[in-house]
């Protein structure tokens, strides 16, 4: 058996950006601490503007104290937190019982760029920065692809440099600018996609700036701009045509938790008869769609109502807010009314079977 975290993170640093190409170096990230040069929130500075995603740069103290107030474990090594030891990150990954993660970026949470001129260096630098980490780790550290959606072929390119190199995924934010991701511009990143036999990965994120300024909400973080959009986006894909052009591709809908889901099931059996049960199979297992769950999902519930064949679990390691629990495949095993049987396919073969491992 093996232990898989479906979603786990890195924290970038400046490091991260040392594989831009030179002619493109006015384009490297900048990272900007919270109250300097008018951030209203840690961020990149990119291309004369914050934009990105970043977390705080903190010490092993602040993060065994956000653990103590929160009541969740978040106790990281800095330096396993953005990977700057790959050896410190898998000596915790051993303390935890894990055997492979699959790493997510923390600054594509947002659109990084408004050009593709821009945007290309920035993921294709993260990209070879990941491909060296993953080398570093000996395979145990997997990590899912960025791909520049903005210029379709270097999506391409980076798609298959990304699969070349330990990539076990491709990145996808539930809306790209002002495109849904049931839009026919993406077809040919999900033909490569299914080509690799990897998924596409829609963790929570917005990729439409206007909407994420309209959409803060003080004291309830990202719910409406991020978490959300992971619904409705799992919602418009399983209603669309999309699995059936793609017949063999795999989708990832990641830290929206999975309480949603029997909500969304049935709301799409209701408007859309053609999606009811014809096989004996869950509507999740019929479209390849596999979901995240956290350890305070009902998870008993949420199989009686999904099928045990599609969830998967992820420990959010790196981060420090709602969905950070670095025990929480420990701590699923012992929720009650789950069965052991239930339990290794959450952490190991529905796992293996999404991320093609």
């Amino acid at each position: 058996m093996r232990v898989i975290d479906s979603d786990a993170h890195v924290v970038e640093n400046d490091h991260t950006w040392d594989f831009v190409d030179p002619s493109d170096a006015r384009f490297r990230p900048v990272y900007v601490e919270a109250g300097e040069k008018g951030a209203a929130k840690s961020g990149w500075l990119i291309d004369g503007r914050i934009r990105g995603f970043a977390f705080p740069r903190l010490e092993r103290s602040d993060l065994e104290e956000l653990s103590r107030k929160a009541g969740r474990r978040m106790d990281m090594s800095p330096t396993a937190r953005d990977l700057s030891d790959v050896d410190a990150r898998i000596g915790q990954m051993d303390e935890l019982g894990i055997d492979t993660q699959v790493v997510y970026s923390s600054i594509f949470i947002e659109q990084v760029a408004d050009r593709p001129e821009v945007e290309v260096p920035i993921c294709q630098s993260w990209n070879r920065w990941m491909a060296d980490i993953w080398k570093a780790g000996g395979g145990r550290i997997r990590w899912v692809c960025v791909p520049p959606a903005l210029s379709m072929p270097d999506a391409l390119e980076q798609i298959r440099f990304g699969t070349a190199n330990g990539a076990c995924g491709v990145l996808l934010q539930p809306i790209v600018g002002d495109r849904l991701l049931t839009d026919p511009y993406f077809y040919p990143i999900y033909e490569e996609a299914q080509r690799r036999n990897v998924p596409i990965a829609i963790h929570i994120a917005n990729g439409n700036p206007p909407m994420c300024d309209t959409l803060v909400t003080p004291g309830a973080g990202g719910f409406w701009r991020f978490r959300l959009f992971t619904v409705g986006c799992f919602h418009a894909l399983m209603a669309s045509e999309v699995p059936n052009l793609f017949p063999t591709l795999r989708f990832a809908f990641v830290e929206a938790a999975a309480q949603w889901v029997p909500y969304v099931l049935l709301d799409l059996n209701r408007r859309l008869e053609g999606l009811r049960h014809t096989s004996g199979e869950s509507l999740l297992k019929q479209k390849r769609f596999y979901v995240t769950c956290q350890t305070d999902d009902d998870v008993p519930y949420i199989i009686r109502h999904a099928g045990e064949d599609n969830l998967v679990v992820g420990t959010d390691y790196g981060h420090t807010d709602q969905s950070t629990e670095l025990d929480s495949l420990r701590l699923l095993r012992s929720q009650p009314g789950l069965t052991e049987s239930q339990w290794r396919k959450i952490v190991d073969d529905n796992a293996r079977a999404l991320y093609g491992l």
